[in-house]
């Protein structure tokens, strides 16, 4: 048995919040907020964070500055039980995002910082030795762990490690990933379907899935929201499965990122694709009873309780 069920690798920064904004910016002025938190931030750290409450071993593989915005990164992912002793710091400055929310919208600036600089090199390989499974996301936040892209695979798969990939959307939506060599080496590709159609340059979802397809080298989950998730294996079978919908939702933050923690987290267990594709259902849901991508997910025990009382449904965990 490996150390580690699994490995995530990717961006790590800490998200600025304001709430409460009297009005918007403007050159030259100055405004107020009513509000401010610091906390950790990055769609791959509420993935390991989540998966970690939901019983999986975790480590977390990136790269901080040298700055009390990295310590926080660790000891905020070190307070949710994941390892991140193979967490690097460099003289690059940790990322920031500043989150400017306007009611029901929300207005971010971020600073990439030490997140895109980390690549194949700044990787210790043990983890490919001591990990199961290896969790990529946020690409397009990261030019130099896209660049080495291909690296990264191919260590994976010569250690015989399955791979999972959530690209996220690209910032400057110039989707410059060479899905036609990628996908061929991920065990299970994880997109939504607005990113899924922005990939391929389709304008529906119907003709997106045909455009990877011939490429898959495992399945596809395609995120949709409310209207559930969509699984697409390599024999072209699919399996729809509606959403279990929250009636109160509190705020959907990383709902995404709690599918894919629910997902993998079942994947590593060996459950089927489609045990895997209700458990990642139901943890997006239970995303939504709570505050933030990681409020809900105080522990395993937790969520099967929510999971039980508020949408009838036991979680295979």
């Amino acid at each position: 048995m490996k150390k580690y069920d699994i490995a995530a690798i990717g961006e790590l920064n800490v998200d600025i919040i304001l709430n409460g904004i009297e009005s918007e910016p403007e050159i030259g002025k100055e405004k107020f907020c009513k509000d401010m938190t610091v906390t950790l931030g990055s769609s791959t750290a509420i993935f390991a964070a989540n998966a970690s409450a939901l019983g999986s071993r975790v480590c977390f593989v990136g790269l901080v500055g040298k700055d009390s915005f990295g310590a926080l990164v660790r000891s905020s992912l070190e307070a949710k039980g994941v390892a991140t002793h193979f967490i690097g710091e460099g003289e690059t400055p940790t990322g920031a995002t500043i989150c400017m929310n306007y009611g029901e919208d929300r207005a971010n600036l971020t600073y990439q910082g030490s997140m895109d600089v980390m690549g194949f090199d700044q990787i210790d390989k043990s983890v490919f030795d001591l990990s199961q499974h290896i969790h990529l996301s946020s690409l397009f936040m990261q030019s130099a762990l896209l660049r080495d892209i291909h690296k990264v695979l191919d260590l994976a798969a010569e250690k015989g490690v399955t791979v999972s990939l959530d690209t996220q959307w690209d910032p400057v939506e110039k989707w410059a990933l060479d899905y036609p060599s990628v996908l061929p080496k991920i065990s299970v590709f994880m997109p939504n379907e607005k990113e899924l159609c922005a990939l391929t340059g389709k304008d529906s979802l119907e003709a997106a899935i045909a455009e990877v397809e011939p490429y898959l080298g495992g399945i596809m989950l395609v995120k949709c929201g409310s209207k559930g998730s969509l699984l697409v294996k390599k024999d072209g079978s699919r399996n729809l499965l509606p959403a279990f919908l929250n009636k109160d939702v509190v705020d959907a933050i990383g709902a995404g990122d709690s599918f894919n923690a629910g997902f993998i987290g079942a994947f590593v267990k060996g459950l089927s694709p489609e045990e895997c594709q209700i458990t990642g259902n139901l943890t997006g849901a239970v995303n939504t009873t709570a505050a933030g991508g990681t409020g809900a997910f105080t522990s395993l025990e937790a969520v099967r309780k929510v999971c039980r009382e508020r949408f009838g449904h036991e979680i295979a965990l």
